[in-house]
């Protein structure tokens, strides 16, 4: 991740190209740590969260599912570590600049967030039920909180693709931007 300070702003990139800014371990305890700093730090004003590379965030990194031998312990440190606690409270001073694929915590994360804005090219799927999961990263919370259970709960069950254009008619983004 890349994070930059101007004056009251805080800029945050995630920038983990190999997986496609999956939320891996370390992607998850950076984004925790940089939205504990905002929480703490008043004279952050304004938060821009963007991806770069291709897409957004292509959700949780599939490639660290099943590696924990304990996994009653590996579900609780997921809780104390889950970067939404700290970036719920403090919602209105966030903003996410999206593009490309927005999955799973690619789009639950975010949702959160005072403003959302997306390029014409993103997308946005819950694809967890149909892998056995539910939306974890927090998305059954800031999901409905922008489109309402029903929508949410549709998305989550088929796992389909929503555009841009769809999403912003729905609510779940703010503005689509070149």
């Amino acid at each position: 991740m890349v994070i930059e300070r101007k004056g009251s702003a805080l800029h945050l990139q995630l920038n983990s190209l190999e997986n496609r800014n999956a939320l891996s371990t370390a992607m998850r305890d950076g984004l925790t740590e940089a939205f504990k700093l905002v929480a703490v730090d008043a004279s952050i004003q304004r938060v821009i969260v963007s991806g770069n590379g291709p897409c957004f965030s292509a959700g949780g990194d599939l490639t660290e599912f099943g590696s924990a031998k304990d996994l009653t312990m590996a579900h609780h440190i997921r809780q104390l570590r889950m970067p939404a606690q700290y970036l719920a409270p403090h919602a209105a001073r966030y903003s996410f600049q999206l593009h490309g694929a927005c999955i799973g915590a690619g789009i639950e994360l975010p949702a959160f967030a005072h403003h959302l804005t997306a390029k014409p090219d993103s997308f946005f799927q819950l694809p967890e039920v149909g892998m056995g999961l539910i939306p974890g990263a927090g998305g059954c919370v800031s999901i409905p909180r922008r489109i309402g259970r029903h929508r949410t709960n549709y998305l989550a069950i088929t796992g389909e693709r929503l555009s841009a254009e769809k999403a912003l008619s729905w609510g779940l983004i703010d503005e689509i931007v070149d």
